[in-house]
């Protein structure tokens, strides 16, 4: 038998501060946040929830003796994209009434199920955010 994936449960983004991070998912994407003690002892983690899925916040400062992380992990490399019921120009206006800056959109992009309309933004670190919905939602 195959081994298939069904789902992805979580995201692991690494970040240089995570307070300021937090704050920027929370009132950006309208995210929650929630800081878990973590189960042996190590120092607790930071989680940025939404739908069913969350995202865990590492500070790249953290020992690798505390995170069972990536090889090369670094503030800003990651390229996410986020799926909202919200139209194209309800996420810039949005973005601009928050003070983001839009990187490109919205515009048609290719996403799991199909055509996509995407919005372009950056987290604090400079990671790439993808605002995206399907038409048909």
């Amino acid at each position: 038998m195959a081994l298939t994936v069904h789902a992805l449960d979580h995201l692991v983004v690494n970040v240089s501060d995570v307070e300021t991070s937090a704050a920027w998912y929370a009132r950006v994407l309208g995210m929650a946040r929630k800081d878990v003690a973590s189960e042996d002892g190590k120092p607790p983690r930071t989680e940025m929830r939404f739908g069913q899925q969350k995202i865990n916040l590492r500070p790249i400062a953290a020992a690798k003796e505390d995170w069972f992380t990536a090889d090369h992990e670094a503030a800003g490399s990651d390229d996410l994209c986020f799926l909202t019921a919200s139209t194209p120009d309800e996420v810039v206006r949005h973005l601009k009434s928050e003070g983001v800056a839009i990187i490109a959109g919205p515009g048609p992009r290719r996403g799991a199920r199909g055509t996509l309309t995407s919005v372009y933004c950056r987290d604090p670190d400079g990671s790439l955010i993808e605002i995206a919905s399907y038409q048909d939602d």
